[in-house]
């Protein structure tokens, strides 16, 4: 194997790959990233037998071959590399890499002991790149990060006909949003448990790209129980989580509400922010509402106390509520809005964040429910 590559390039395509390596791999191959070079394109790919990612690069090839080498130390290198192109050569059981007057020699491992990536299932539609990044980050916020209660730690996707649903919630918090895409198959029902990581790190690379993202999945056919993403020169595949007891989260969203309130997201973010200097870790931040506007407090240790009043538009009768701050402040910065609407039944039900507009009219797609904290004053 022999080739000449950008610089810049090369570095883009091990870093994305290297990002989804096992920092403790059950056998050292899985360390690697593989490289492969044929007809005139590389391909660099990364497989840990739960997530594979593969992305092609154009390069000036003088022989084809494959390598494997340590995913976490090319990524280093590439990444200090000048900015002139590479030459990158497999020299017996080294690999060596060329740019300017640096120079490498790595060691490589066995490539026929490295396993065969997983085939891409069948397309299930496609979506817009940008907007499909942005939703999954909305979402995938309110994941949980446990790994003992592995369902929580995932996204689920439901895709029906033109329509795509994604729920993500740790049990103190739920997020969704709902967005257009293009199916295959316009009458699809099918609902898929994605790890919210693994996705958040695939839109989050694929959504800069622009175009559009193609959703592949298998249900009912060879492959089932495995999700794939493409777009550009680069796909992700990823097994799904269980989530055949995935709990009926949508049922937690209040049919009604008896107070509203609309805010400055930015406004309130910095307050909270603010306030919660003096809290605890498992301190709640207090927000008191009324027709006067809102104030935001916090207590902590050897009675540290800090409180800030802000405007807000308040319809209902005067309450005050407790939230973990950052799980507020999580949903306020996601929510993709300047304007926030905060709907409440009272001040010991879930309250609902959601986008809107300066008057103060919904915006809809997206919603994000928190639990309250309940305080004794």
């Amino acid at each position: 194997m022999k080739f000449r590559v950008e610089r810049d390039a090369l570095a883009d395509a091990v870093a994305w790959t290297a990002k989804s390596l096992p920092s403790r791999p059950s056998v050292p191959v899985l360390a690697g990233v593989m490289l492969r070079v044929t007809d005139g394109s590389l391909h660099v790919s990364g497989f840990d037998y739960e997530v594979s990612s593969q992305v092609r690069v154009d390069v000036q090839a003088d022989a084809d071959g494959a390598a494997l080498v340590s995913g976490r130390l090319l990524a280093e290198i590439t990444k200090a590399l000048p900015a002139k192109p590479v030459d990158i050569a497999a020299v017996g059981a080294h690999l060596e890499l060329v740019c300017g007057s640096a120079r490498f020699t790595l060691p490589t491992m066995p490539v026929e002991d490295y396993p065969t990536l997983p085939e891409m299932p069948a397309n299930a539609g496609t979506v817009d790149a940008a907007a499909f990044a942005a939703a999954v980050a909305q979402v995938a916020v309110a994941a949980g990060r446990d790994e003992t209660l592995p369902m929580m730690t995932g996204v689920r996707l439901e895709l029906n006909g033109n329509t795509l649903v994604m729920l993500a919630t740790d049990r103190y918090r739920l997020a969704m949003r709902e967005m257009p895409w293009q199916p295959d198959d316009p009458d699809v029902s099918v609902n898929a448990l994605v790890p919210a990581r693994t996705l958040h790190d695939t839109a989050k690379a694929l959504g800069p790209l622009g175009g559009e993202v193609t959703v592949a999945l298998a249900h009912g056919t060879a492959g089932e129980g495995m999700i794939g993403f493409a777009g550009g020169t680069r796909r992700t595949t990823s097994r799904l989580l269980d989530g055949a007891n995935y709990p009926p989260v949508r049922s937690l969203f209040p049919a009604t509400s008896n107070a509203q309130a609309q805010v400055t997201v930015a406004a309130l973010v910095e307050v909270v922010k603010r306030v919660a200097l003096v809290a605890e870790r498992t301190t709640p931040v207090l927000l008191s509402f009324s027709g006067d506007g809102l104030v935001v407090e916090a207590g902590g240790t050897e009675e540290a106390r800090a409180s800030e009043a802000m405007d807000a538009n308040f319809t209902g009768e005067p309450m005050t509520i407790g939230f973990n701050p950052q799980y507020l402040i999580d949903g306020l910065q996601n929510i993709g809005s300047p304007t926030a609407s905060l709907s409440f039944v009272d001040a010991f039900k879930p309250a609902v964040i959601s986008p809107s507009t300066e008057d103060g009219e919904p915006v809809p797609g997206y919603r994000y429910l928190i639990m309250p904290i309940r305080v004794t004053r």
